[in-house]
């Protein structure tokens, strides 16, 4: 996988935690740069974290599912890509509150992040450098997280959807890129 496509990958994974940077962003009625610079950590962790975990439980799969590898990833982007889609369609607000406690953003970080588990079983798959790609994806969702929380303080909820929509076609295009690859379709 390139730098590139790490790089979307990330930005397309990081689009939930976005979302609801946003929205902590619209509950603040003043800036808070540290709320902001702690939210980023809680997503950018656990958004690295359970790539890893899911890489873990597919390095003990790979053996067994190796010829179909590649479907297997193309299946769990093309979901998790759909199921951002239908999120964004969503008029539920994920978050209305502006504070930072542990029990709140545990919940929350946790469930931007289950399908970032779903991509560490394809890192898998895909005999990716993990510890580089995680990385990355953690820095990239710290980053988009706090400037989340800006925008949403400054713009409001109005690209909230648009940030998951975008984020949900990013993963079904690459889990398509990753499928025309492996039948020989596509050679980029």
């Amino acid at each position: 996988m390139s730098t590139a496509e790490l790089f979307i990958l990330a930005v397309g994974l990081s689009m939930d935690a976005f979302a609801v940077a946003v929205c902590k962003g619209l509950s603040m009625p003043k800036m808070n740069w540290r709320h902001a610079i702690l939210i980023g950590l809680y997503f950018g962790f656990f958004q690295a974290f359970m790539p890893l975990v899911g890489y873990f439980l597919g390095i003990g799969f790979q053996g067994i599912i190796e010829s179909f590898d590649h479907w297997v990833a193309f299946v769990l982007l093309v979901l998790i890509g759909l199921n951002m889609v239908k999120e964004s369609r969503s008029q539920e607000s994920e978050c209305a509150t502006p504070t930072v406690h542990f029990k709140e953003m545990i919940i929350l970080a946790i469930a931007t992040s289950i399908d970032a588990l779903a991509v560490g079983v394809t890192f898998a798959f895909l005999k990716a450098d993990i510890l580089p790609a995680v990385s990355f994806i953690g820095t990239i969702t710290f980053l988009l997280s706090c400037l989340g929380v800006k925008a949403g303080n400054v713009f409001g909820s109005r690209y909230k959807s648009a940030a998951e929509l975008a984020g949900g076609f990013i993963l079904i295009l690459i889990g398509l890129k990753i499928l025309l690859e492996h039948l020989g379709i596509l050679l980029l």
